[in-house]
């Protein structure tokens, strides 16, 4: 496996997180509690996805999705990380270890 490999396979965990989390979060029994999580998820969710269409195509704007995905990874991953659920810790966990790819491609 390629660096280039483990890089949109962080990428593309980080995105499936965020989808799990968002849909877990709909079906917690306060979901106004879950709002700010909620957004978050599909946020980061959407940015990513598009850094990981980047990356696979080697677009010369990976810097420019990388710095505001890395933004909302860890926005997302620090409110996540709030919450005691399962779903929303394996997010945070995600999140923060697409946080450090996003910084090294955004360098």
């Amino acid at each position: 496996m390629t660096n280039s490999d483990a890089v949109l396979r962080t990428i593309e965990e980080c995105v499936a997180a965020c989808n799990a989390c968002f849909a877990a979060c709909l079906e917690e029994e306060d979901i106004s509690m879950m709002r700010g999580c909620i957004r978050l998820d599909r946020e980061c969710a959407e940015i990513c996805g598009l850094l990981a269409g980047a990356v696979a195509r080697k677009s010369e704007n990976v810097a420019v999705y990388a710095a505001a995905a890395a933004e909302l990874c860890e926005a997302c991953g620090n409110e996540c990380d709030r919450h005691d659920h399962d779903h929303c810790k394996r997010c945070a966990k995600a999140c923060f270890d697409c946080l450090e790819v996003c910084k090294t491609l955004a360098a």
